[in-house]
């Protein structure tokens, strides 16, 4: 489960558009941030994707990705040319293919290295969509299959790209908008599959296009209902348009963060079926998944800024500037999903599971000093003049993972984690993440 959100220039403060997007996978599925250069590729070369090759293209732009470890695509990314996607799992009527082919995420990582503008990115899914389709597994431990939808956004403009199959249909943004892990597209879109349609009327979802609403038609129901998209899409979209015309990068970063409530004793302990936008595992089906990592990109036409936490649950993470045209300002191994402590996921994994053992006290102990640093790095950032990037973020970076060692120094981590199944869920996921 996943949430992305955009709001164009012409609700912004600062009249540049801005792109965000909460990555939900299991938790012990760690977060890789990567940085990969442009390249020419020689002719007939083929590109090994997660599960199958296909054709390379002569060319593929320099990107940042923000993927789960052993997936070749990404959740979400941005290249040299400002353009920025994140993609979300949707539960359709369609037949999810289980043979290896093209995940979501391949279609993202493909498009951003193919793609100069949100259209061409979008045109880039679709072709390849039409030719290969869409299946394979996508999860991590857990086998799971579902469709996709992606929120693409340039300096310029932003689309809304939703699928089932090999069927799709795409809205073109107008100010804000946000997805979550449902169908959203109804009876007006601005480009759709040629069979969009007549499909959906040869199976009896409607009687024709005077009555056709393509979640209505496509959606499956009970898995979309219990996914809770609906929820945190109100509460992405909300957030947003309550600061219409001065929203920031801070105002994305506090959307990704929401726990639904402003009350100060809410734990992600709490409820067996609670899933909000920043998420948190839990015990059962519905809450295997919590947010592994967030990203927040502020696309000028001239530079884009892109802030990641590269870690787990954006509560108690920080958010950190990069730029493309630089290298990441990490040198250590892909972290995996066991333990390493040489990783910045893993390092981050003891402060983050600390603080759910007393979610509202612990949080509490640091979550000023956390606001304090981000406000600063962000302050910093749109200051820095280019030759200084690198160093900027290396620093950024440095302060961060100093910060989070000392706040989990503060932290009681043999408090055991509060309620029974909660516990037993997290008791599980340390077992298998070997965290002692």
């Amino acid at each position: 489960m996943c949430d992305t959100i955009v709001a164009l220039g012409n609700v912004t403060a600062d009249g540049v558009t801005l792109f965000g997007k909460n990555s939900d996978r299991e938790p012990n599925e760690a977060h890789h941030l990567l940085r990969i250069p442009a390249a020419h590729h020689a002719p007939g070369e083929k590109v090994k994707c997660t599960y199958i090759e296909i054709p390379q293209v002569e060319y593929t732009y320099e990107v940042l990705l923000a993927k789960p470890f052993w997936i070749w695509g990404a959740e979400m990314g941005a290249n040299e040319h400002g353009v920025a996607i994140g993609n979300e799992a949707v539960f359709t009527k369609i037949p999810y293919d289980k043979q290896p082919g093209l995940i979501g995420m391949d279609l993202l990582r493909l498009a951003l290295e193919r793609a100069r503008t949100a259209r061409e990115a979008l045109d880039v899914i679709t072709t390849l969509l039409a030719q290969y389709g869409q299946g394979g597994n996508c999860g991590f431990k857990h086998a799971t299959y579902y469709h996709n939808s992606f929120l693409i956004a340039d300096p310029h403009e932003a689309w809304v790209l939703e699928t089932a199959g090999k069927h799709w249909a795409a809205e073109r943004v107008r100010d804000i908008r946000t997805i979550s892990n449902g169908l959203t597209i109804g009876n007006t879109f601005d480009l759709a599959s040629p069979d969009l349609v007549t499909y959906a009327i040869a199976r009896g979802w409607c009687k024709g296009r005077h009555d056709f609403h393509f979640a209505r038609c496509y959606s499956d129901f009970l898995y979309t209902r219990f996914s809770r998209c609906h929820e945190r899409q109100c509460r992405t979209t909300d957030a947003l348009r309550a600061a219409r015309g001065k929203i920031t990068v801070a105002t994305m970063m506090r959307a990704l963060r929401d726990h639904g409530t402003t009350d100060p004793q809410w734990t992600p302990a709490r409820g067996l079926t609670t899933f909000t936008v920043c998420a948190h595992a839990g015990f059962g089906p519905v809450r295997a998944t919590g947010t592994t990592g967030a990203m927040v990109s502020h696309l000028a036409p001239d530079v884009q800024t892109h802030f990641v936490t590269g870690t787990a649950a954006p509560c108690t993470s920080i958010f950190k500037p990069l730029w493309l045209g630089n290298p990441l300002p990490l040198d250590e191994p892909i972290p995996i999903g066991e333990y390493n402590a040489a990783t910045l996921f893993w390092r981050h994994e003891a402060l983050h599971r600390a603080t759910l053992r007393d979610y509202a006290v612990h949080l509490a102990s640091y979550r000023d000093e956390r606001d304090q640093l981000e406000a600063r790095f962000i302050a910093d950032a749109f200051a820095c003049p280019p030759a200084q990037r690198a160093g900027l973020s290396a620093r950024c970076f440095r302060q961060a993972d100093e910060a989070e060692a000392r706040w989990l120094a503060r932290l009681d981590r043999r408090k055991p984690y509060p309620d029974i199944l909660y516990a037993r869920a997290w008791q599980q996921f340390d077992a298998q993440a070997k965290i002692k």
